[in-house]
């Protein structure tokens, strides 16, 4: 009589291993590509936020007749900081470019006649700006504390992860009211008023604005007078230090007066807090006056790297 075997055949445990070590080595070779399209996607929105801001500083140009101030600072009235002249009302030049972000609502809430630590001014810097945020940033938390030399906070504001070129030495170290005048300067500076005729290394051949990630926390309101900005991670950057509340808004690519000879291009490994520093290997997304957007190696020539980050034509480090 015929019996119906119920028994129906399986994987063997060595089969099944196998199948596991299998799916394992796909993933393994899948993971990297994804990888490398979430980056190219990221770097991507990163260029897009970049060329935003760039018809946002034309825009502002267009309107004033002239760029914004790399921040803003009576430097001689109440509130300044005597050791580097930095005082209310501190606004930075993104804070300026709000109303051509289409962030014109933030911008008319916001107490510009205030300082931008006022308590009246408190819930509204901490609002992120998407333009402002580079999705491939590992710091992506929206608000940064902005500290004191001791420690102490002074402010919560939200963050960004781009900064401005002040040029190629830090105006940031020079005790004067006017700083038009420091070598090699760029399109931004405490107070400065920077016109497209002032570039007269042309606009497409200056550097404006770059990103700033990972290595310490920047934000679009603006500069306290008692702030410095630290490394988010001194371990991992053991070569760099604090520096003056300047650099949360602004960068320098060197050399400067007191490091002769020292230049720093986009995530150059010995960066500091004062220069750009990128999430990418190899480089950084760097917006020029004209409006366009180009990466620039970390192995581009010294020399020249200074040259785009001086308006003026003709200044090479070899003018320190």
């Amino acid at each position: 009589m015929y019996r119906y075997d119920r028994r129906r055949p399986g994987f063997t445990l060595i089969e099944l291993l196998v199948v596991i070590a299998i799916i394992a080595m796909l993933i393994g070779l899948l993971l990297p590509a994804v990888q490398k399209v979430r980056e190219a996607a990221a770097r991507l929105q990163s260029s897009n936020n970049l060329k935003q801001m760039g018809l946002a500083l034309h825009n502002h140009h267009d309107t004033l007749q002239r760029f914004p101030a790399g921040y803003l600072a009576n430097t001689t009235g109440a509130g300044v900081n005597p050791a580097t002249l930095d005082g209310p009302p501190g606004w930075g030049w993104a804070t300026q470019l709000l109303p051509y972000l289409e962030q014109d609502n933030l911008y008319k809430q916001l107490r510009l006649d205030l300082p931008a630590w006022d308590p009246l001014n408190a819930p509204l810097v901490r609002t992120s700006v998407k333009t402002f945020l580079n999705p491939g940033a590992p710091n992506g938390n929206p608000t940064m504390l902005v500290r004191s030399e001791s420690g102490a906070v002074l402010a919560e504001w939200a963050r960004s992860h781009y900064v401005a070129n002040n040029g190629q030495d830090e105006s940031w170290s020079y005790l004067r009211h006017d700083l038009s005048g420091i070598p090699g300067k760029g399109p931004f500076y405490r107070n400065s008023r920077v016109r497209m005729s002032d570039v007269t290394d042309g606009l497409s051949s200056t550097v404006f604005l770059g990103e700033h990630t990972t290595i310490s926390d920047k934000t679009w309101v603006g500069v306290h007078p008692l702030a410095v900005s630290c490394p988010s991670d001194p371990n991992r950057f053991p070569f760099t230090e604090c520096d003056a509340a300047a650099t949360l808004v602004l960068c320098h690519s060197g050399p400067a007066a007191s490091e002769p000879g020292v230049i720093h291009p986009p995530s150059f490994p010995t960066c500091h807090v004062c220069q750009m520093y990128a999430p990418w290997s190899g480089g950084g997304l760097v917006l020029f006056g004209d409006g366009h957007v180009q990466f620039i190696p970390t192995s581009i020539q010294l020399d020249t790297w200074a040259a785009l980050c001086s308006i003026n034509r003709g200044d090479f480090p070899g003018d320190f």
